[in-house]
């Protein structure tokens, strides 16, 4: 009942865990987007510090400052080092406040989906027959429809809103961590060490959250990694829709949409600029991932 593979040999392996943040620092591609992606999401957490206007504060707001050009001043003194928008908002701070709220969205949404997803897949796994063939029509039945598909679907039925925006994420991703969770938790229960477990006549829940779990949960999670930047594309791409988030909590994938019509008339730092923040956070956000993916792969 000690053996080591109890604690998970992705999770209790010391060399492999120094292997593969060696793997991370010796990779210039990998290096420089993961000092990217911290240096997004410290400007992120520090936004109400650093940014020069709280741009969803209507008494900060002027009207006479609407669609100025990068680097012009304002009325007040404020210079608009990266332009402002139709409503007179500094595009700095809103693209600042707009990274915390799609980065929220994505780690949010990708925490409820892998909670979601491990459990369902746990419980298949471990109780089979009838519960799991349920279980997997369902799973295959969600991962039938292109996500973008039943996220706008739920949004145009119970409206717009942070919360509602992350919880049509976690309906769309829990799917695909449910398959591979029963498909490792497999795999394990086939094992020795599960089968002593059961004859030992532990109770269920044990066998299932203290040692089937641990060691089956190392590939969902390097799944996972990858996963944050799906869920932030996703919302993105509903809120440009007009589905997402509120105006009055914008994300970068709304201000995106603010900006687009603007870009025939030559305005074109209201849309380029929150995009390319979004590029640079989701691209970093693969590379890294993605390399945490190879280096945690076993086999490779």
């Amino acid at each position: 009942m000690n053996d080591d593979r109890l604690a998970g040999p992705i999770l209790a392996d010391t060399p492999l865990r120094e292997k593969v943040l060696r793997r991370l620092r010796n990779r210039p591609t990998t290096r420089g987007a993961a000092i990217l992606l911290g240096v997004l999401v410290l400007l992120a957490l520090l936004a109400p510090l650093i940014a020069p206007q709280n741009p969803y504060d209507l008494a900060a707001l002027s009207v006479m400052d609407n669609r100025l050009a990068p680097g012009e001043q304002g009325m007040a003194g404020l210079r608009f080092w990266l332009g402002s928008d139709a409503q007179g908002r500094d595009m700095l701070s809103a693209i600042l406040y707009g990274l915390r709220t799609s980065l929220l969205v994505g780690l949010i949404s990708t925490l409820g989906a892998l909670v979601v997803g491990v459990t369902a897949g746990l419980v298949a796994a471990q109780f089979g027959g009838a519960i799991d063939a349920l279980m997997m029509r369902v799973v295959d039945f969600m991962l039938g429809f292109p996500s973008i598909l039943i996220a706008l679907v739920l949004l145009a039925s119970i409206g717009r809103g942070v919360d509602k925006v992350i919880l049509a994420i976690v309906l769309v991703q829990w799917a695909q961590y449910a398959r591979l969770m029963r498909a490792a938790a497999l795999v394990e229960r086939r094992k020795e060490y599960i089968e002593a477990a059961v004859n030992f006549g532990l109770p269920t829940r044990y066998i299932m959250f203290v040692h089937l779990l641990p060691n089956s949960i190392g590939s969902v999670l390097v799944v996972s990694t990858v996963s944050i930047a799906s869920a932030i594309t996703l919302e993105a791409t509903l809120s440009f829709l007009g589905v997402g988030v509120p105006v009055t909590q914008p994300s970068l994938g709304l201000l995106i949409a603010n900006g687009f019509e603007f870009l025939l008339s030559g305005e074109y730092w209201i849309a380029v600029f929150p995009g390319l923040a979004l590029v640079a956070l989701i691209m970093s956000l693969n590379i890294v991932g993605d390399r945490l993916r190879r280096s945690l792969n076993v086999r490779a």
